[in-house]
């Protein structure tokens, strides 16, 4: 791993679509199996499955056993800044802020993952030099290099987030818009419906607004259909679903089929 660039970082403002999926169960295994499927990243999820700090590392080291260019992405549970530093210090790069509603609010969030220095004044991330990131302090030129790295995700999940779009798409770092369509749908008021003709305005208008910024657009599929229509959307950061649920529908679709 390159102490200076993150590669899904440079690609995300590209056209061609980046694929990856949601690791929702909270096991090292899977993540190390799935880390050999191909993937261009995959994200651990600290918000909606139960993976705490220590989880979190463990599939960091699951994935980079794999030794492919696969790349983690960890959202956090809440846009606290001490949750932010304890996956940046793990050796995070890309981090997923859940429900970012304002300008204001991405602005606050990327501070999160910055070191204070002359280029990021406003930088709030603190500074340990003994820490995963940092190959446990024999990385002495970690601190200089750390801020260039890092990638922001917000994700724009409610009505007062569409509302400020544009304005939180042109935030300095900010790197990626993600559509959370079952909280957008629920905020449109038409919970239970994201494929409602307001929900697919809201994401139309969360499309144009990131390529008017020059960042990416990133959204859930279901399923690898929903996947194309959502990249004929524009969409081109798609999460393929989730760990968890590849594994149910696929195992009881086996079983429908060996009980018929």
């Amino acid at each position: 791993m390159s102490t200076f660039t993150n590669p899904l970082k440079e690609r995300l403002p590209q056209a061609e679509p980046l694929f990856g999926l949601w690791l929702s169960m909270g096991s090292e295994t899977a993540a190390e199996a799935l880390a050999h499927a191909g993937f261009d990243w995959l994200l651990i999820d600290m918000e909606h499955a139960p993976n705490d700090s220590g989880d979190v590392f463990a599939q960091l080291r699951a994935i980079a056993a794999a030794h492919l260019p696969t790349e983690p992405v960890v959202r956090v549970p809440a846009n606290e800044s001490w949750l932010v530093k304890r996956v940046l210090d793990a050796g995070v790069r890309t981090v997923m802020f859940p429900n970012v509603t304002s300008a204001e609010d991405a602005a606050r969030v990327v501070s999160y993952t910055q070191y204070p220095d002359a280029n990021t004044p406003n930088g709030q991330r603190g500074v340990a030099g003994v820490v995963r990131a940092a190959a446990y302090g024999m990385r002495r030129d970690y601190l200089q290099g750390a801020n260039a790295q890092i990638a922001s995700i917000v994700q724009i999940e409610s009505a007062a987030a569409l509302a400020e779009v544009e304005k939180i798409a042109a935030v300095p770092g900010v790197d990626c818009l993600f559509v959370g369509p079952a909280d957008l749908a629920a905020s449109l008021g038409h919970l239970g419906d994201a494929k409602h003709a307001d929900v697919t305005a809201a994401m139309t208008r969360i499309v144009a607004a990131a390529r008017a910024a020059g960042v990416a657009a990133g959204i859930f599929a279901m399923d690898a259909a929903q996947a194309k229509q959502y990249r004929e959307m524009g969409f081109s950061f798609i999460a393929l679903a989730a760990d968890v649920v590849w594994l149910v529908r696929a195992t009881r679709q086996a079983l429908q089929e060996a009980r018929a």
